[in-house]
């Protein structure tokens, strides 16, 4: 018997198990596979953080 036939009872008698593996190794998968592939996207400059300064003054009120 090979390891095809084995595989086809395994889901025939334990469906449940057999679908939670196959959920469980798209989330192993897609990590592995998505996220180099978004990280060598060129992405735009970087717009620099203002002065906390400014966003204390901002947030109170308080002009300086």
């Amino acid at each position: 018997m090979g390891v095809m036939d084995k595989l086809k009872i395994f889901v025939v008698k334990e469906p449940v198990v057999a679908a939670s593996c196959l959920i469980a190794g798209f989330g192993l998968f897609l990590p592995a596979v998505v996220r180099p592939i978004l990280d060598s996207w060129e992405t735009a400059e970087k717009v620099p953080p203002p002065p906390l300064n400014d966003v204390v003054a901002g947030v109170t009120g308080k002009k300086n």
